[in-house]
């Protein structure tokens, strides 16, 4: 990224290693301290940008800003930070500080001029009390000429571009899955010669009759994720630009099908009490229904849900006092129900001990 006043050095500010350390040094506690005293809690906000995708003349100032959430738990506390530049320079260190205890936001500035097309990204970066890194903001600056006057007989064209979609997540395989319209318009009738940019090479070449306004196309199969953008570029009979029309994409596996399996085990206790407890296991997501079964009869039932790599679940067990038939033995069924297959764990239980009946002593 090339922009006036981003060339900078930190030996230029009279900041060294040392005198970065002997900054820190006065934000952190002795380790006596330390062990009694918690830090400040730190954290930055995404910085904005006054304009994120400036198309007009040069030079341009673009203002950035970012807010810095501190909690505070002394009485002053000083924050020292700096900007973060695309091109891998670092801004100049500066700080604050803040009086009182308590959560508190501050705002942090900075104005950059540029005199030609750049793309970049802005970031602010904490040192102290605590060191933290915002997210990057990305930005553009594209410079043009002013335009001529011109006769109202003269053919004029003007461009427009977007994608469709400007995003994309899923499996990259062959196919297009970006496609940018173009939409050419002119003042009179004209045969019009164009060029698609993308990501600033020339990919594809075009000339079509214009008579109000008409669409051109380009589409891409990216195979792996990515980020930018296209330009649609008139060659004649008007030399102009369309706007940069942006795209994301991320490739991404789609998950493969999950598979769903149970495992089950019964017990009765001396009381006549059967307990049954269960397993789920799925390879990866799903929503999987399952049921409990006595002797053929349902006794309950629900859902468990499985994230992207699925794993293993307790199913909700169940007791129950056996009367009647249900004594005498029988058998313990957990079915369960998956988005590819189905599975049924059935367990046999054994009847239940008789008590051994207490002899009577005979009168003799």
């Amino acid at each position: 990224m090339k922009s006036v006043g981003l060339a900078r050095r930190v030996a230029a500010f009279g900041a060294s290693a040392a005198v970065l350390a002997a900054m820190a040094a006065g934000l952190v506690a002795s380790p006596a301290q330390a062990a009694t005293k918690a830090k400040p809690k730190v954290s930055v906000a995404t910085p904005y940008a006054s304009d994120r995708d400036y198309e007009g003349s040069c030079p341009v100032t673009v203002n950035f800003a970012a807010k810095v959430k501190v909690t505070a738990v002394k009485s002053k506390t000083k924050v020292v930070y700096r900007w973060l530049h695309g091109d891998g320079s670092k801004g100049r260190i500066k700080s604050f500080t803040l009086t009182g205890k308590g959560t508190k936001w501050v705002t942090v500035k900075q104005s950059i001029t540029f005199n030609e097309d750049v793309e970049g990204w802005e970031a602010v970066q904490v040192l102290g009390p605590r060191k933290v890194t915002s997210k990057k903001t990305y930005f553009s600056v594209t410079c043009q000429e002013p335009k001529e006057v011109r006769s109202h007989l003269d053919p004029r064209v003007s461009a427009r571009a977007w994608a469709s979609p400007d995003s994309y997540v899923g499996p990259c395989t062959p196919g297009d899955k970006i496609d940018f319209v173009g939409l050419i318009q002119a003042n009179t009738p004209s045969w019009v010669r164009y060029r698609w940019v993308l990501n600033g090479d020339v990919v594809d070449y075009g000339k079509v009759k214009v008579y109000d306004s008409r669409k051109v196309y380009l589409g891409i199969s990216p195979r792996h994720s990515q980020r930018g953008w296209a330009q649609l570029q008139i060659l004649s009979p008007d030399g102009t630009s369309s706007n940069r029309a942006y795209y994301r994409v991320w490739c991404k596996d789609e998950a493969p099908d999950a598979r769903v399996s149970a495992s089950a085990s019964v017990s009765t206790t001396s009381a006549c009490t059967l307990n049954a407890m269960g397993t789920i296991t799925s390879t990866g997501r799903a929503r999987v229904s399952y049921t409990w079964s006595l002797n053929g009869k349902t006794v309950s039932s629900g859902t468990e849900y499985f994230g992207w790599n699925g794993g293993t679940e307790s199913v909700e067990s169940f007791s129950k006092a056996l009367t009647g038939d249900d004594a005498k033995g029988g058998s313990v069924t957990l079915s369960i129900t998956g988005p590819n297959n189905s599975a049924t764990i059935t367990k046999s239980y054994a009847p239940c001990a008789t008590p051994t009946p207490t002899p009577t002593p005979s009168a003799g």
